[in-house]
């Protein structure tokens, strides 16, 4: 008698691998819609100061708990390294729909600082920015992975997602706070 173990049967979970692509190339369009069209989803009255206060929080908090997956995983200790995991997509989660609902109610912010601190501060964003992309479709593949227990596909992806992400998450921080001075 043979089972379907539908863990070990990537197939029958087709429709989540191309969710996950799906998702991994709207939002970063969404998020470039916003960037280009700020006032499109505009809502008079919306309160969102303090959305980049949180979302630097939020993003200091997702690289603690991706350090904190790294390190478990290193010492074989799944479980932790699932749930610290677990939570740094959450954090990154909800991360995505605060800065979604600040960019939608709000135009950039333009840096102010002048000489070599412009170009700190610009090849900072720039990186940032274009590894934030790449880095929803690799956490969300990473993720299908792990969930479909495709653990070799799952930690030779990770060896990107890891870095790239915690990456984006320590970045994220710094932009805050060099832009910070400036927000109106």
């Amino acid at each position: 008698m043979t089972t379907n173990n539908t863990a070990t049967n990537p197939g029958n979970f087709t429709k989540y691998k191309v969710l996950a692509a799906v998702l991994g190339a709207v939002i970063p369009i969404a998020v470039a819609i916003l960037y280009y069209f700020p006032n499109v989803f505009r809502i008079e009255g919306a309160q969102v100061k303090a959305l980049p206060a949180v979302n630097a929080a939020l993003n200091s908090l997702t690289a603690v708990f991706l350090m904190l997956g790294y390190y478990f995983i290193r010492r074989k200790e799944v479980a932790k390294h699932r749930a610290m995991m677990g939570i740094a997509f959450l954090l990154g989660s909800l991360f995505l729909v605060s800065y979604v609902a600040y960019h939608s109610q709000v135009e950039s912010t333009k840096f102010g600082g002048e000489g070599a601190i412009r170009f700190v501060y610009y090849f900072i964003l720039l990186t940032h920015i274009v590894l934030a992309a790449i880095t929803v479709g690799l956490v969300l593949f990473t993720l299908y992975f792990a969930l479909t227990e495709q653990f070799q596909k799952h930690r030779r992806i990770a060896r990107w997602t890891y870095p790239i992400w915690l990456y984006v998450s320590v970045t994220g921080v710094i932009v805050y706070f060099m832009i910070a001075p400036y927000y109106t």
